[in-house]
């Protein structure tokens, strides 16, 4: 999996989990609302000062997100490691 893949769902899930909207949270961030909708998508890597705008604007610290990014990533990767080993 890739990082970008997983920071924009993490974002996502954080937003959603919020009800909040991208037009919310990208005017909180100061951040376009297509470009956010891209880094959700996985579609652009966001540079450390736009994480840390957007995880302010959704009341998360940045270790935060980090660490579920992490937790997504780890996760993907015990189930591909599984599924080889089982092969």
């Amino acid at each position: 999996m890739l990082l970008r893949v997983a920071v924009g769902a993490t974002l996502r899930a954080a937003r959603t989990e919020q009800s909040r909207t991208l037009r919310d949270v990208a005017r909180d961030a100061r951040v376009s609302l297509g470009y956010l909708s891209e880094v959700e998508r996985g579609q652009k890597e966001a540079s450390s000062e736009l994480l840390a705008a957007i995880c302010s604007a959704l009341g998360l610290t940045l270790s935060t997100v980090v660490s579920d990014v992490s937790m997504h990533i780890k996760s993907t990767e015990v189930a591909t490691l599984s599924v080889v080993d089982a092969a």
